[in-house]
């Protein structure tokens, strides 16, 4: 019964160094990031944000990833993971309005990212937080989230999606004005913490973002992947065999006569 489980030998010489590091997604699922900014991309500017996301994820497989939302609330969707299949179906199924969507609590949703990565061991935790607008008043004071990040070695990049000035725009209810992303605080927090700050007008912007922070966060650990297996299956047929033979010789002469 063992053999039918096809068992192998692993060749410990063959470990190999990969890549990976520990990172919270942090995205914006308030109202205004249903506005869809471009005539010739139909995709709302959460939906560009998913896309991208989830390309992210699959280029970094040997990455521990979890995902944040955040509107009125902040909300722990998914836990640092390295089930690749699991996030990026978590990720397609959130939609806006999963959370009160009347508010952008940015620094509670940093908060919740903090509390996954401050007790996780690695050379490297990140944060991505992509926002569309400004903290709303009931949101707290930006330096808890900044200075408890610094204190616990966590590297912020924040992602602004949208324009850097406010703009008017057609609503379900009609025109109003939609305010620019707070480039001063989003600037802040990343500079702050060691990481670097975006502006995304459009879908392309937006990958290349994601590209940029997977070129920066690189990181050699040592981790259980290898690249040789011998397979014992045939050898232990063999063996069976022999054992099945001599047993039968035995029957025949040794064990016949007693």
């Amino acid at each position: 019964m063992l053999l039918l489980g096809r068992p192998q030998l692993v060749d410990v010489r063959s470990q190999m160094h990969t890549q990976g590091i520990n990172i919270m997604l942090v995205l914006d699922v308030s109202g205004s990031m249903r506005l869809q900014d471009y005539g010739d991309d139909d995709r709302s500017r959460f939906e560009i944000a998913q896309d991208e996301a989830i390309r992210f994820i699959k280029a970094r497989p040997n990455d521990a990833i979890g995902l944040v939302i955040f509107g009125r609330d902040a909300v722990s969707r998914c836990p640092l993971t390295l089930d690749k299949k699991m996030l990026e179906a978590i990720i397609t199924e959130t939609k806006i309005g999963v959370v009160n969507e009347g508010a952008t609590v940015l620094v509670r949703g940093m908060m919740t990212a903090v509390n996954r990565l401050k007790n996780m061991q690695g050379k490297s935790n990140v944060m991505i937080v992509l926002t569309d607008g400004e903290p709303t008043v009931e949101d707290i004071d930006s330096r808890i989230a900044i200075e408890v990040a610094k204190q616990l070695g966590i590297k912020i990049y924040t992602i602004g999606i949208g324009g850097d000035q406010p703009r008017l725009v057609m609503t379900p209810h009609g025109p109003g004005m939609l305010p620019a992303v707070n480039k001063e605080l989003l600037e802040h927090i990343a500079q702050q913490t060691g990481g670097k700050f975006f502006l995304a007008r459009n879908a392309q912007d937006m990958r290349e973002v994601y590209q940029t922070i997977d070129k920066l966060e690189k990181v050699d650990l040592e981790v259980p992947v290898f690249t040789r297996y011998y397979d014992i299956f045939i050898p232990g047929v063999w063996v069976v065999f022999v054992l099945l033979l001599l047993e039968i010789l035995l029957s025949a002469t040794i064990w016949f006569g007693i």
